[in-house]
């Protein structure tokens, strides 16, 4: 069988039909609402909440909390109608300020943030990147029950209501993104976000993705609580990007209904585990840093002692904002956490990552990739077998198991969350 990769450049691959397990990808929800009046329900039925409008009594200023250019959420479609329903309650225009929540990613450009928020928002409020990075733009907060140090951007200071826009999509650090994730790691410093994700390093994979009550989402919403996050607008969508659903309101209750419709989306049924998983990074496709949620979802599908295929892009290359990646290169647990206390690892973002791949590819399986922006040297340097095509990674992957394994091939990759048929009965 012929397999497509999301990626022009990138030439197709034959599996042979006794081989194929099969090809995995999100749903399709065919829906007849329009955008608009999906986005127009969420904020006429909150969820553990009154209306905004109600909220907002007596408030002055508001900050606007939006995801990045890593994240497909229709910002420039939600905030029209949410800055109408802020200046009916009575917030001017000046009382409201937009913080693009990065975590610890790049900045957006000029031209990033015109695509995501439209030509009109940035002509009438300040967008602001979160500076992550700069100690002096932010503030301490205290500590959350789990011990946390809360660093916050300081903007949070002089809000009365913090509103954030997100989406929900199964995530490694934290079972689901949306809901508290805006805060933390979105608006928090790096020691905070440390903190959360070496917190999720402590389990593998398939104890944290894809399920909507664990150890690390109580721990990022502690944090959300104490910075005051109110309100939430967070969106779903289907195996094709298109918006299927919004949920509006409490910052918990409204992401729990709306991380099971997410789940409803995104989990693909497996018979049984795979030999070799071939998986692309889609959407998150700029850089490996992002491209590693098609690891993540691998980890779910691959046997002990498989093959995992990475097949990706990496345009900005292996993570521009955290060189200790391809430095350290990918580890076991042990070995990371080995290092984290003798202080030779000291920024807890990138020892989560190391561990986060580590844990897939140098305890559960082999892997291998095939990125047109990541040299061979770096390849090998980070862990990985190079395969220059996803043909020759295939028989790569032959080669190390036998030519009768069975090949299970994950589409939309960065998104899709894995489930064993087996592991769903009962």
């Amino acid at each position: 069988m012929r397999i497509s990769f999301p990626y022009p450049e990138m030439k197709p691959l034959d599996v042979p039909e006794h081989n194929l397990l099969g090809v995995f990808s999100p749903s399709i929800i065919q829906i007849e609402k329009s955008e608009e009046e999906i986005i127009e329900e969420a904020f006429s039925r909150p969820i553990g909440s009154e209306p905004l409008s109600q909220m907002l009594r007596g408030c002055k200023n508001v900050l606007i909390l939006a995801d990045d250019y890593t994240r497909a959420t229709p910002v420039q479609q939600i905030l029209p109608r949410l800055t109408k329903e802020l200046e009916m309650a009575g917030i001017k225009s000046s009382g409201i300020k937009i913080l693009i929540a990065l975590g610890t990613h790049r900045p957006m450009s000029d031209e990033e943030i015109r695509r995501k928020f439209g030509e009109d928002i940035p002509k009438r409020y300040p967008i602001l990147n979160h500076q992550w990075w700069d100690s002096s733009e932010l503030f301490y907060l205290g500590e959350t029950e789990g011990g946390t140090p809360i660093f916050v951007n300081r903007l949070v200071e002089g809000a009365d209501f913090i509103i954030g826009i997100g989406q929900i999509v199964p995530h490694r650090v934290s079972g689901f993104s949306g809901g508290g994730n805006i805060i933390q790691p979105g608006i928090c410093g790096e020691e905070t976000t440390g903190k959360t994700h070496w917190l999720s390093a402590q389990f593998k994979g398939r104890e944290i993705l894809g399920k909507i009550e664990n150890p690390v989402k109580q721990e990022i919403e502690r944090v959300a609580q104490k910075v005051g996050l109110k309100w939430i607008i967070n969106t779903i969508q289907d195996g094709s990007g298109r918006l299927i659903d919004v949920v509006a309101g409490d910052p918990v209750q409204a992401y729990r209904k709306g991380a099971i419709r997410s789940l409803q989306v995104f989990q693909s049924e497996l018979p049984q585990e795979a030999d070799i998983v071939i998986a692309d990074s889609h959407p998150y496709d700029s850089e490996l840093w992002l491209a590693s949620k098609g690891i993540y979802a691998a980890e779910l599908a691959v046997q002990q002692g498989g093959v995992v295929i990475l097949i990706t892009t990496c345009q900005e290359g292996v993570a521009p904002s955290h060189p200790e990646i391809l430095e350290m290169g990918y580890q076991t647990f042990e070995e990371v956490d080995q290092k984290v206390r003798k202080g030779i690892i000291k920024k807890l973002t990138a020892a989560a990552h190391l561990v986060h791949v580590g844990r897939v590819i140098k305890e559960r399986a082999k892997g291998i990739m095939v990125s047109q922006g990541i040299s061979k040297s770096e390849t090998e340097r980070l862990g990985f077998v190079h395969a220059r095509e996803p043909q020759e990674a295939l028989e790569v992957a032959f080669s190390l198991l036998s030519h009768d394994a069975k090949v299970a091939v994950l589409q939309r990759g960065g998104e899709i969350l894995p489930v064993i048929a087996s592991t769903l009965k009962g």
